[in-house]
């Protein structure tokens, strides 16, 4: 084993406990992971969530026994496989081994720990921004035709993972356009290459056109109620946090991207970053989705850096671009992650508040970080839908609906009963069972519609009653209420058909 892969594997190896490491036991799943494991149960080509790809993990997951190790496996190992190819593309533009290790540093130390505590698709949509800027570093270095099929593959891979890739080529089309490397539009297998491309999201594509492109409804349901609180310039504040340690690198890698005679080739590379950031804007984009595009920054700053502190007292200061990510890693340690109990967040409040950790979706400020508030109350929401569901007599013509894909996921995935819960929201709206006759059912409502609930559903019902609720104030579902509805004096099943005919025509208007 020679000396690089000893130290690259010792990268590999940190990356990996530490991700295991910046949770505390306190926290359940994330409300975004229950539904990407229920998808398991239910491949397809498409959801109206997300497109197949983390289907597909899950339901390796599944295979592999469902536990959460496997479930913070995953996106540790997309994580992982990030520094590795940053370490590859340092290896291609002739980085030698301070570069590499600069560079593993750099990418170790940032944001991506806390993308990669998630099962999301986040951590792989990283991955294949960063693989795919590889892929035309290598084309444009070796001229080898293979990159593009290679780099074909990376983008439907990226495609059915997350949309979002898409802002990558909106980015650097014009770029290369702009470019001395716009003779690569002139090469027949590049052509062939996006053909292979289209011929791997093609099934993903007709699903979407089967089911009247739900991706279209769900853009704009986004734009309506979360990216309408986006502020472009919180966008652009948070884009210095995600790699604030490596600020300096980012920095020297636009600077020798300009200047930097070896680095003349990829000179595109500074426009395309600034035409992403720029669509990004234009479309009020969440911050986190430009995440992809800087690890290959990274590479070509650490590689620059690695040649200009040669010589003079400018090699004193090699030691230095290393440690200012360590030594910015150890006040995130203590606010970036869920490694602090939600009152000790509470008790300390002001970290979080001054890096906007406590400003959610709504536009609001609140108690703890949006994430983790969503990481709180399920399994006590799951044990007590299933003592309630152990108590009705024939459970088995009993129906579990929930308000939300969150409270529907948590209780199948930590029911110990076999409950198969299902909401109107999200992909759980074409996963109902229509087959059994419902009698019963137990209904898991949003805490403000408590008092309602009772009013309208109880005359449908012989007997009725609140029967439990989320206790833990920190949660996000704090005071979701579980009701239970038994012996119906109406048909279920058809009212079930009528509202999910209503809620499909209206996710297709």
């Amino acid at each position: 084993m020679t000396k690089k892969t000893a130290i690259l594997l010792g990268f590999i190896a940190l990356k990996f406990i530490l991700q295991y490491l910046l949770i505390s036991p306190e926290y359940d799943l994330q409300r975004d992971e229950y539904l990407h494991l229920d998808q398991a149960h239910h491949l397809a080509w498409g959801y109206l969530s997300v497109p197949p790809v983390t289907s597909w993990i899950s339901y390796l997951i599944l295979l592999l026994g469902n536990s959460v190790f496997w479930v913070k496996f995953f996106p540790a190992l997309f994580g992982a496989l990030t520094l590795v190819v940053v370490w590859k593309t340092i290896e291609t533009l002739k980085g030698n081994l301070y570069a590499l290790i600069l560079g593993a540093t750099c990418v170790l130390f940032s944001s991506l720990l806390r993308i990669n505590i998630l099962y999301q698709p986040n951590s792989l949509d990283i991955l294949c921004w960063t693989s795919f800027y590889y892929v035309i570093i290598q084309y444009i270095t070796t001229e080898n035709k293979k990159w593009f099929y290679i780099g074909a593959v990376i983008f439907a891979i990226g495609f059915l993972n997350k949309y979002n890739i898409l802002f990558l080529l909106i980015g650097l089309l014009p770029a290369l356009l702009l470019s001395n490397q716009r003779k690569i539009f002139a090469e027949k297998k590049l052509y062939w290459a996006l053909i292979l491309g289209l011929v791997l999201i093609l099934p993903n594509l007709l699903w979407q056109y089967n089911n009247h492109f739900p991706i279209v409804h769900h853009m704009k349901e986004l734009a309506e109620t979360q990216l309408v609180n986006v502020d472009r310039m919180e966008f652009l504040k948070k884009q210095l946090l995600f790699f604030i340690g490596s600020f300096f690198v980012l920095l020297a890698a636009l600077y020798a991207l300009l200047f930097y005679k070896p680095f003349e080739k990829y000179r595109f590379f500074f426009a395309s970053i600034i035409f992403t950031l720029i669509v990004f804007l234009y479309f009020k984009a969440k911050a986190y989705y430009a995440i992809g595009l800087y690890p290959v920054y990274i590479a070509f700053g650490a590689v620059f850096l690695s040649q200009a502190l040669q010589t003079g007292w400018k090699r004193y200061l090699k030691p230095v671009f290393i440690i200012i990510p360590l030594l910015l890693f150890i006040p995130m340690y203590d606010f970036a992650f869920p490694n602090k109990t939600p009152e000790y967040i509470i008790k300390n409040p002001e970290a979080y508040r001054k890096m906007g950790m406590l400003k959610w979706e709504d536009g609001k400020e609140h108690a703890l970080p949006q994430d983790f508030a969503d990481m709180l109350g399920w399994k006590e929401l799951a044990r007590k839908t299933d003592s309630v569901y152990a108590l009705i007599p024939n459970p088995e013509t009993t129906l579990v609906l929930c308000d939300n894909y969150g409270q529907a996921g948590a209780i199948n995935y930590y029911s110990k009963k076999g409950i198969k819960a299902v909401s109107f929201n999200a992909d759980y709206l074409n996963w109902f069972v229509l087959d059994v006759p419902y009698k019963n059912v137990i209904r898991v409502k949003n805490s403000w519609e408590r008092t309602a609930e009772l009013k309208e559903t109880s005359p449908f019902f012989e007997s009725s009653r609140i029967a439990g609720e989320i206790t833990n104030k920190y949660a996000r579902e704090s005071g979701a209420t579980i009701f239970v509805f038994t012996n119906a004096k109406i048909d279920i099943n058809k009212r079930l058909k009528a509202e999910i005919k209503e809620e499909t025509d209206y996710s297709n208007d």
